[in-house]
């Protein structure tokens, strides 16, 4: 197994809950680094060397955890259409 496939099904082991922690939104495991804030910068536009620098404590690995969390969200919440008929 990759490690890309690796990071897909393990990232439930970097991103965490606590009630205790950011109101419980997810975070990255010992860290107070919310998913959000990390989607976000990929969003604007963010190299993971530049997120990397803004959260020290963060690794690679937990940006593309957070790549895949969200990959794995969106393949749940939106229908895929089906495709045309062209036949």
């Amino acid at each position: 197994m990759g490690t890309k496939a690796l990071i897909a099904e393990n990232y439930n082991q970097r991103i965490v809950r606590n009630p205790k922690i950011s109101g419980g939104q997810p975070v990255f495991k010992g860290t107070r680094v919310t998913l959000r804030t990390v989607l976000a910068s990929l969003a604007e536009g963010d190299s993971v060397e530049e997120i990397l620098a803004d959260f020290p404590g963060l690794s690679a690995d937990d940006v593309r955890a957070a790549i895949a969390f969200a990959a794995a969200s969106a393949h749940e919440d939106l229908p895929i259409p089906a495709l045309p008929d062209i036949g």
